[in-house]
């Protein structure tokens, strides 16, 4: 057995079962009214996975109920290369290590994605570049991660989070040489991390990688999850797909006739769950290789909390035989853990640095062509794994939504300097185009709001510096209430009737 594999095999047998349970903002919906409507029908959840926010809050979290917590973490950008070397990547890996501390968090779940590449900001999750290369960053970013955790968060039992990482949402193309489930067996094959399986991204996977044109679900379903290293799969998430709101609104058609003979959902999780979802779980659940699974969660953030309970309610019903899973036993010792970490650390020293200059460049080329800036070209994108079909939709109307309404709606952000620049006719469209066209590095822990903020100052700046000063008022009034809102007490969550 290779190291890798004995030493997940040693972690794993350490993480407790955490059941059935609910992926949740601790902001949005309030968790203690949640808790509560929850109680009313009688279905508490076995463990909440808390996404990430300010060390404050999940303590206010961890104090108030006695639900084991678990953490969705963000911000480890773990496929961008030269990560393990980067001052602020390091500093968040040590930040997580210590709101996993806070939560006494058995894990640590992150997306293989990213939202930052060479300089350029991104609202929502890009998946990596599904290359053997970029497998080989992602699995030595988690070794230096997985090494913070062991360093710095020691929990009641002894042992370290875990290190999950999860299978991510397409959002209308993919681009790469290797098929996705190979990707994960690779990266696998040199880092001792669990997975997590989201049902709705692996559903986004069948409708955005032209599987669906020559094989029904089912059949795809078969041929994932036969490549998939399912043994390493620690959770698994069920949330709602939805057609995204900028496809309501824009004029444009961005695919062909033939290709909308399925819904052109994407990840959503304000949405409610479709029922292909639960179908495709009962077929993943049946498969053998699931030996490891210890929670099976709903995301349900941003959703209305009458539709949360009545989702877990049927969830419930429905999966409530799946636990306990009996444990595993490895049978390893930890000498034998020692050795296999620091063989792993040699592999990583001797191979790791050979390819990152080239990988770098590829990720940056990527940025680029999903930014509108370069056209599609090279393996990455004319390879037979690759689908770039949806891309000019992701470039001309979810990508400009992001800039101009996602984590922020830029008019009502602005309002009297969206005004005046009106005025001088000034369409925000160009703001978009400002936002990419030239790289502006991330100085610190990544939030996309704040980053809105300071490229529409850039921007007023340079179209309309006779407004600035109104520009900068307003700013000053949106941080000062950003702030004010992640520092404020939140509602009281016990779990207690």
């Amino acid at each position: 057995m290779n190291s890798p594999h004995r030493e997940y095999q040693r972690r794993v047998d350490q993480v407790p079962v955490q059941g059935l349970g609910l992926s949740v903002d601790v902001y949005s919906p309030d968790v203690g009214s949640l808790l509560a409507s929850l109680r009313c029908r009688q279905v508490i959840p076995a463990y909440l996975e808390v996404f990430h926010a300010a060390s404050t809050a999940l303590a206010a979290v961890r104090r108030e109920t006695e639900i084991p917590l678990t953490y969705h973490g963000e911000g480890l950008w773990v496929t961008q290369p030269g990560a393990e070397r980067d001052r602020l990547f390091l500093q968040e890996a040590c930040a997580v290590a210590g709101q996993l501390k806070i939560l006494r968090s058995a894990w640590s779940n992150h997306e293989c994605a990213t939202k930052s590449i060479a300089g350029y900001s991104f609202g929502t999750y890009l998946p990596p570049l599904y290359t053997a290369a970029s497998a080989a960053v992602v699995a030595g970013n988690i070794r230096a991660v997985q090494a913070i955790f062991d360093r710095d968060c020691r929990l009641p039992g002894g042992q370290s989070p875990l290190f999950l990482l999860e299978l991510p949402p397409l959002t209308y193309f993919v681009a790469g040489t290797l098929p996705i489930p190979e990707f994960f067996r690779q990266v696998t094959e040199q880092a001792a991390c669990g997975l997590v399986l989201d049902i709705g991204h692996l559903w986004t996977v069948y409708r955005y990688s032209r599987a669906w044109r020559t094989l029904s679900l089912t059949a795809f379903l078969d041929r994932f999850l036969a490549e998939f290293p399912l043994e390493r799969v620690v959770e698994i998430h069920v949330a709602g797909l939805s057609v995204h709101e900028s496809m309501l609104t824009s004029p444009v058609r961005p695919l062909a006739e033939q290709d909308q003979r399925l819904p052109l959902w994407t990840d959503a999780h304000a949405a409610p769950i479709p029922p292909v979802l639960f179908e495709m779980l009962d077929r993943i659940l049946t498969d053998a290789r699931v030996m490891h699974l210890k929670g099976l969660a709903l995301e349900v953030d941003t959703k209305p909390i009458e539709m949360i309970a009545e989702e877990f309610e049927l969830f419930t019903s429905r999966y409530g035989t799946v636990f306990p899973i009996k444990a595993q036993t490895a049978g390893v010792s930890e000498r034998a853990l020692r050795e296999d970490c620091e063989d792993m650390g040699d592999a990583v020293r001797s191979d790791g640095r050979a390819e990152e200059a080239a990988v770098s460049q590829a990720y940056e080329a990527y940025a680029r062509v999903v930014s509108g800036q370069a056209v599609p070209a090279g393996p990455e994108w004319t390879s037979p794994m690759a689908c770039s079909d949806g891309l000019r939709w992701y470039q001309s109307s979810y990508l400009p939504y992001e800039i101009l309404q996602w984590g922020g709606e830029i008019g009502a952000m602005f309002p009297e300097t969206c005004r005046e620049l009106a005025a001088r006719a000034v369409s925000l469209d160009t703001f978009v185009v400002f936002w990419f066209r030239e790289p502006r590095p991330v100085t610190g822990s990544y939030d996309f709001f704040e980053i809105k903020i300071d490229r529409f100052l850039e921007f007023v700046r340079e179209a309309a510096p006779d407004i600035q000063a109104t520009a900068q008022r307003e700013a000053n009034e949106l941080r000062e209430a950003y702030r004010s809102a992640n520092e404020a007490p939140l509602s009281v969550v016990s779990d207690q009737p």
